[in-house]
């Protein structure tokens, strides 16, 4: 099985981005997480851009990727009381053409944040779930909020919390779990 990870946030020091690749280092046995770092050349949505065969080549990858994978984990920072920004813009271009054939429709996704406050990124979660469930996704239940995670890492981004990690794992698991469930007809 192969999952894509994403994260909201575009920091070299990203805690989000650290979770994504922790994520893939816990992955259950014969499930691959490819953690997507092309974000930053995604360009804001423009409808003038989104022609058939003639998108970014940056929106031609994130949508490639998004195909290819079994399911999705989206990691979000918080901003302003909701998810960020470069968040909403991939998960825009991802649910187009909505007529049919966007890459995002149908795709199982799981939701996860960390943030330095003691909230762990719930608001931008819920926000997070509905955005993607307006876009189409299946939206597994459960999120995954690491509050203070800035402890929960070490200096190197390693994930050294082991509670963190054990939540993190059945999370990604459940995601597995939900990904192998065929759509109903």
């Amino acid at each position: 099985m192969r999952l894509l990870a994403l994260s909201g946030s575009l920091r070299v020091q990203s805690l989000n981005s650290a979770v994504a690749r922790a994520a893939a280092e816990l992955a259950p046995p014969g499930v691959d997480i490819e953690v997507f770092d092309g974000l930053a050349e995604v360009p804001l949505y423009d409808a003038g851009l989104d022609v058939p065969g003639g998108e970014p080549a940056g929106v031609r990858h994130l949508r490639e990727r998004i195909a290819a994978a079994d399911g999705l984990l989206l990691v979000t920072p918080e901003y302003n009381g909701s998810v960020s920004g470069v968040l909403k813009n991939a998960i825009d271009w991802a649910s187009r053409p909505p007529s049919g054939g966007a890459p995002l429709w149908g795709k199982t996704a799981a939701v996860a944040g960390a943030t330095t406050g003691q909230y762990g990124a719930l608001w931008a979660q819920q926000d997070l779930r509905r955005i993607l469930g307006i876009a189409g996704a299946r939206v597994i239940e459960g999120n995954l909020p690491i509050a203070r995670a800035e402890t929960a890492f070490d200096e190197r981004g390693s994930l050294r919390d082991p509670l963190v990690a054990e939540r993190l794992r059945a999370h990604v698991e459940a995601l597995v779990h939900e990904a192998s469930v065929p759509l109903a007809a």
